[in-house]
């Protein structure tokens, strides 16, 4: 596979934008990823099949990048609910394990795509819904917090994606503010992808039909240039994060979503 210059050109722009979008959004800069590298990956005559699973793939290993860079900036601002960190990540790791060694491997690209499109869309629709959740309501108790961090490292895993666009309305909906959840969210990243880029790896290796510098499912060039442009920026969203209005805030997230959400629906339903 021929590296030219646009190419590389368009992969260190789509890191800035993407990790920005990681800082502002918590939402680890997957979203955006995923339809961009899908298209990209199209675009150097990859199978279109094989072209999704890549995407989500390369897609969480920048999220490692990403998300330690981007929850430094929450950090500093105190936003960062670390006792709910500790909870999630057990469960984090096992659902993410139980999506990247198994299910990943064995769905077919396209109902992949279709997945994404429907969970983005459907977490999209409640943020812009913004229903207020009962006051009363608070996070569950660890047992309850493991199942759910399960719930996120799988789906996660499944779609490529950080885990925000199902952790930042959970936690909203138990009544955690949304600075603190995206920030959170931006956090609960880095074991995300960690434990499904190692299920990647090992479950894409004997897969035929890869490009050229490729390790696993993830494709190397776009790793190496958008997590390299995306740790630049990704502080810049975290502190645009701290000064923007609630209500602009998850509008600007549902927004997002529900734009790349209708994209890759499209290209399952292709697909299929």
């Amino acid at each position: 596979m021929h590296l030219s210059l646009f190419l590389i050109l368009e992969l260190c722009a789509l890191g800035l934008v993407a990790g920005f979008l990681a800082g502002l959004l918590g939402i680890g800069g997957g979203m955006l990823l995923v339809p961009m590298l899908t298209y990209l990956l199209g675009r150097q005559q990859v199978n279109p099949d094989l072209a999704v699973k890549m995407a989500i793939a390369t897609s969480m290993a920048t999220i490692a990048f990403t998300s330690l860079s981007s929850v430094r900036a929450h950090h500093r601002h105190g936003a960062v609910r670390w006792d709910i960190v500790l909870r999630l990540a057990p469960g984090i790791v096992l659902g993410g394990l139980l999506a990247s060694l198994g299910a990943f491997s064995l769905l077919k690209g396209s109902w992949l795509a279709i997945l994404f499109s429907l969970f983005v869309g459907f977490s999209a629709m409640r943020m812009w819904a913004d229903r207020k959740p009962s006051p009363t309501r608070q996070m569950p108790d660890a047992a309850g917090q493991l199942l759910a961090g399960g719930m996120i490292g799988f789906l996660s895993g499944l779609v490529g994606a950080g885990g925000g666009f199902v952790s930042v309305p959970f936690m909203v909906w138990c009544n955690v503010a949304i600075h603190s959840a995206v920030a959170t969210s931006a956090a609960l990243g880095f074991p995300i992808a960690i434990v499904n880029v190692l299920g990647y790896v090992l479950s894409g290796l004997s897969v035929a039909g890869r490009p050229a510098l490729s390790f696993g499912y993830i494709w190397l060039p776009a790793l190496v240039f958008v997590a390299a442009c995306s740790v630049l920026t990704a502080p810049l969203g975290a502190r645009a994060a701290h000064q923007l209005p609630v209500a602009q805030l998850k509008r600007i997230f549902a927004s997002l979503l529900l734009g790349l959400a209708a994209y890759m629906l499209w290209k399952g339903l292709a697909a299929a």
